[in-house]
């Protein structure tokens, strides 16, 4: 029997129908193709059918694929706006240390999905997937960009997603702790590859994380990567930490001739002017 047989076969004991999805990188790189597979995810539930959703395997390479499920997990939570995400593992939940290893190693029972703290409590891989702790912990910070909680918990609990469902306080809960981003943030957000970088000087990152304003060329120090209009690029300040990404309004041959230039300078310099801004604040998300 098949993967999803199986699936079809439990969930029609329950007289409900299960609907497998099939998802790529490029489903939730492009928005339209983002938009057309949450509307798909949300028209299932609406029929009442169940979705089991897997990356493509037979299209995904390792430069384009989610890397692991608990990845791709949290980017559906954040598709169809999930009030929360379950991810079932072989260990209890997060501990303080790697169980396996310390034996006073203590369960984590709630934490805020944002805490830097929890990054030094996640050991290496686990023995099942490809992700061990440190994914998970990753997952839940993906899930809570649209404002859901993460529980990990050990997925051999008898009825463990019942328990769950009926509150019942299982493993490690990871709350979000931060506003939910729209929709359209939720994606910039979620690209996992990007088609540039744009290295900013300290006064363009200011203005990004301070007043709310669009990237201009003049705050531009340096562009890296092979990019064209309407790509999502990243903008690092001058030690190489992201701090934003954006849908951008020039290729990156055009982006190099305007670095450090300002904005009445580009029909001079390109022979026309598109828009004033390298990327627009509605176009651009702070990290």
């Amino acid at each position: 029997m098949g993967v999803i047989q199986a699936y079809e076969s439990c969930f029609m004991e329950h007289e409900v129908r299960a609907a497998q999805i099939l998802l790529s990188h490029e489903d939730l790189s492009d928005r339209t193709r983002y938009l057309n597979a949450r509307s798909t995810l949300q028209t299932l539930l609406e029929l009442g059918a169940m979705p089991v959703v897997n990356e493509n395997d037979t299209v995904a390479t390792a430069e384009l694929c989610f890397g692991d499920n608990d990845t791709l997990a949290a980017l559906v939570a954040n598709l169809i706006n999930a009030d929360g995400l379950v991810i079932l593992t072989d260990q209890e939940g997060l501990f303080t240390a790697d169980p396996r290893v310390v034996a006073d190693a203590r369960l984590v029972p709630s934490a805020a999905a944002n805490d830097p703290s929890l990054a030094d409590m996640a050991g290496a891989v686990g023995s099942l997937g490809r992700g061990g702790m440190q994914s998970k912990l990753n997952a839940a910070k993906l899930a809570a960009r649209s404002g859901a909680d993460t529980v990990i918990a050990r997925g051999r609990l008898t009825d463990v997603l019942m328990r769950l469902a009926r509150g019942e306080e299982l493993g490690t809960h990871l709350y979000a702790d931060s506003e939910p981003m729209t929709a359209r943030e939720q994606w910039l957000a979620g690209q996992l590859s990007l088609a540039g970088t744009l290295v900013l000087d300290p006064g363009a990152v200011e203005v990004l994380q301070h007043s709310g304003r669009s990237l201009l060329a003049v705050g531009i120090q340096s562009v890296s990567g092979s990019f064209f209009r309407g790509d999502v690029v990243a903008c690092h300040d001058h030690q190489g930490v992201e701090i934003a990404r954006g849908l951008v309004n020039y290729d990156a041959v055009e982006v190099a001739r305007l670095c450090g230039k300002s904005s009445d300078q580009i029909e001079s310099l390109l022979g026309y002017v598109g828009e004033e801004e390298i990327i627009h604040r509605d176009n651009l998300i702070l990290l």
